[in-house]
């Protein structure tokens, strides 16, 4: 006969901890789960109603038919056990906020040979531990005892920013949509655009992309290589590089922004509109509409296409969710992490490489992608008047085709934020939507205000283009 074995005397605490937390997700989920299956979600755009089920028909027998009775009075409107109206979602339950049960190490930099993923050099040894703080909440998974979802697109950052390093691109892409219209572009808030979330905690909640959109475009994830070192590129430095006349075409323009930070008018630099001008506020960005983990900077749930009615079925978590007591957030810690992540380490420039980089120069290409901009004076001799080798300008472009439709003030449907092109040899697939498996095909994308570059570019020998290409794997 089988018998259970005895329990330990001494649990591991780790197993416990994991145990404890595995039970109150099913628990929530389940109780939600019971909530949707009394009132179960209407079906998609499209799909038809089944049929309701009846009992089947048998012809009588010949000697059995009999004349029809009087038909019975209708019986009376019977009110369901359970009204919509009367219908709440479980109780919402403070966010029990995930920890990593074992901190990453104290990184050991070698300045002659820094790596990906090495943070900036420099750094105190205080820097270092809220670098390693927030590299292990980077790494981090989110549960729904701490708030992920409803809907969400990955449940830790380290999902979507990996090549290379913790902290790099990868060749997951997200789905934007919107309708486009004679008078212009709607992002479709009101039914859950213009981003879509394609994960939630519940099948009910699931998002989809509405009938009523007729541009679907993809979005692939940017590294968060040297974010810090970006950030501290002064405002000018950046609006410096708008042409007032254009040159082969290019002009530029700076992403005006309001940095949901300190409210301030800034100039936008991260993402691919230039959407967020600080690291904390790309960070806080993400956590809420890439998670679904709300903060005091997002503090508002997304419904899931809109809908207030799923929303409330599916979130049973106290928002803001990330938002503690005492101490950094989650968001702060990783933002941390994010600012103090050092630049992509630069590869040995052969022959073929030295010569690209004048073919890249003659070109037009530096027109946009800017060898290097300098950050201010900083009390911080980590940002103190760096050369910052990003090889943008970090200004959004007129892009002509490239461009992919959405509308992000400011960013207009054709105007995109010049991709920085350092650490490209770890950031395949290339382009905003990841469409270029090679160098090449990506360059040969380009329009707009860099079809003048391009054109060059095509009238390379093959051999040139090889050198061209050479250089930018070493930036």
């Amino acid at each position: 006969m089988w018998k259970a074995p005895a329990a330990s005397a001494n649990p591991n605490p780790k197993t416990t901890m994991i145990n404890a937390r595995l039970i109150g997700t099913l628990a929530l989920i389940a109780a939600a789960s019971q909530v949707s299956a009394v009132n179960p979600p209407p079906p998609p755009p499209g799909a038809s109603k089944p049929a309701p089920m009846t009992a089947p028909m048998t012809a009588p027998a010949p000697s059995a038919v009999k004349p029809a009775p009087a038909p019975a009075p209708a019986p009376a409107p019977v009110k369901p056990l359970v009204d919509d109206s009367a219908l709440l979602a479980p109780a919402k339950q403070p966010a029990l906020r995930p920890h990593m049960l074992i901190k990453p190490p104290m990184p050991r930099m070698n300045p002659a040979k820094p790596l990906f993923g090495d943070p900036l050099p420099g750094l105190t040894a205080a820097q270092l531990e809220l670098f390693v703080d927030g590299k292990a909440d980077f790494e981090k998974t989110e549960d729904v005892e701490g708030g992920l979802g409803p809907i969400f697109n990955e449940s830790s950052c380290v999902a979507c920013h990996s090549s290379g390093a913790v902290g790099g691109a990868s060749p997951r892409n997200v789905t934007r949509f919107g309708r486009v219209t004679a008078t212009g572009f709607d992002s479709l808030d009101a039914l859950g655009g213009s981003l879509l979330q394609d994960h939630s905690i519940l099948p009910a909640a699931r998002e989809f992309v509405p009938r009523e959109a007729n541009l679907v475009v993809k979005r692939n994830s940017t590294p968060v290589f040297g974010l810090g070192l970006m950030e501290a590129i002064p405002d000018s430095v950046i609006i410096a590089n708008v042409r007032k006349q254009p040159v082969d075409g290019v002009k530029g323009k700076a992403a005006m922004v309001v940095d949901v930070v300190s409210g301030q008018t800034r100039v936008g630099r991260f993402g691919w509109k230039a959407q967020q001008a600080t690291v904390l506020g790309f960070a806080a960005d993400a956590y809420a509409n890439e998670m679904g983990v709300t903060n005091r900077y997002f503090p508002t749930e997304n419904a899931p296409n809109g809908d207030a009615a799923k929303l409330a079925k599916s979130d049973f978590i106290q928002d803001p969710e990330d938002a503690p007591a005492t101490g950094l957030a989650d968001f702060e810690k990783v933002a941390n992490f994010m600012k103090l992540l050092g630049a992509p380490p630069q590869a040995p420039a052969t022959a073929s490489a030295n010569a690209g980089k004048q073919l890249f120069t003659s070109a037009g290409c530096v027109a946009c992608h800017v060898p290097s901009l300098m950050t201010g004076p900083s009390k911080d001799p980590a940002f103190d008047r760096k050369e910052v080798r990003l090889y943008s300008d970090l200004l959004l472009h007129d892009m002509g085709s490239l461009g992919d439709g959405i509308v992000q003030a400011p960013a207009g449907p054709r105007e995109m934020r010049t991709a920085p092109l350092w650490g490209l040899r770890v950031s395949a697939p290339y382009l905003h939507d990841g469409r270029a498996t090679t160098v090449d095909a990506a360059i040969v994308a380009h329009d707009g205000e860099a079809k003048v570059s391009r054109d060059r570019y095509l009238k390379l020998t093959p051999a040139q283009k090889k050198q061209l290409a050479d250089f930018l794997m070493t930036l």
